[in-house]
């Protein structure tokens, strides 16, 4: 991905205060100097600041000075660049472009994982998102021979394990006639066509995106499954997987011993969330409660069976 030179240096900057925490803008003169594209010039004042305006316009991070700290710069809002957020998605998958393009010579040996765009259907629902109106959506499961027509309100997108999903408030007829609107999720990959209507709809007024997905594992949002306090045990290498990549936001370490750590979470234990624990095998092991344990142990017996 070949980038700009001028995305490269709000990258270069944002990235430089980002992980400096505070500093001056000869110590940012300093780091620049050193880099081969600045041919031992300084970084100007007034490049500084119009950089410091078009990273405000693109990430939505705000670089203040603290005049009380020997007008040192910081990043004000460091929120806008937590794990999750659509700022932090953009600013990591440049800086990795960044890097790349600084070394063409090792593009083929650098392999990342393929993400799929979502292309015209994504695009369209996100505009529908903008726009607030409604789409008429065909959506087929992988279980049925023929789609499925739905009048649909696009409430938010999420990104999980490579797929696409929307998250929509679907109106549905009962027997009697009348219209129900329930939330549900769809897989862009399942979605044949979305079409925008010219019917608007207003999105509730306590909606947010993350707190709606806050108590689940991926995608899965069953609010007949309680959410639980889940404590897992794991073996091996597994221990510091889960320390450097959390499954849960919630997640905490409580206990760590010579041959495993136990970990607490707190979700609502969906077949996703099971899927996942299934797939670590022996070196994940769910420790309470105790019926998920039991639902666990008994998915790996049907496992060995069909081995059998």
């Amino acid at each position: 991905m070949k980038i700009p030179t001028l995305f490269k240096e709000y990258i270069w900057l944002l990235e430089t205060i980002y992980h400096a925490g505070k500093i001056s803008l000869a110590e940012i003169n300093e780091k620049w100097r050193r880099k081969e594209e600045s041919r031992g010039a300084n970084f100007p004042r007034t490049t500084f600041n119009r950089h410091r305006e078009a990273i405000l316009n693109m990430f939505g991070v705000i670089i203040e000075c603290d005049r009380s700290d020997g007008n040192r710069y910081y990043i004000s809002n460091k929120g806008v660049l937590k794990e999750n957020s659509v700022t932090n998605w953009l600013f990591s998958t440049l800086s990795v472009g960044n890097i790349l393009d600084e070394n063409v010579g090792l593009q083929n040996r650098v392999l990342l994982e393929s993400i799929p765009s979502g292309g015209t259907l994504l695009r369209r629902i996100i505009k529908a998102m903008r726009v607030s109106c409604k789409i008429n959506m065909k959506y087929q499961k992988y279980s049925s021979a023929t789609a499925k027509k739905y009048l649909a309100e696009p409430y938010c997108v999420k990104l999980f394990k490579r797929r696409w999903y929307v998250l929509t408030k679907v109106e549905r007829e009962k027997e009697d006639g009348t219209i129900e609107k329930s939330m549900s999720v769809f897989s862009l990959d399942r979605i044949v066509d979305v079409e925008l209507t010219q019917e608007k709809f207003v999105l509730d007024d306590n909606f947010n995106a993350e707190k709606y997905f806050a108590e689940s594992f991926g995608i899965m949002v069953d609010t007949n499954i309680k959410p639980e306090r889940i404590i897992l045990r794991a073996y091996g290498m597994e221990r510091y997987y889960l320390r450097d990549l959390p499954l849960h936001p919630s997640q905490r370490e409580i206990a760590a011993h010579d041959e495993y750590i136990d970990f607490e979470i707190r979700i609502r234990p969906t077949s996703d969330f099971k899927a996942h624990i299934l797939s670590r095998g022996e070196w994940l092991q769910v420790i309470a409660p105790s019926w998920l344990a039991e639902d666990i142990m008994h998915l790996h017996q049907a496992s060995i069976d069909n081995y059998n």
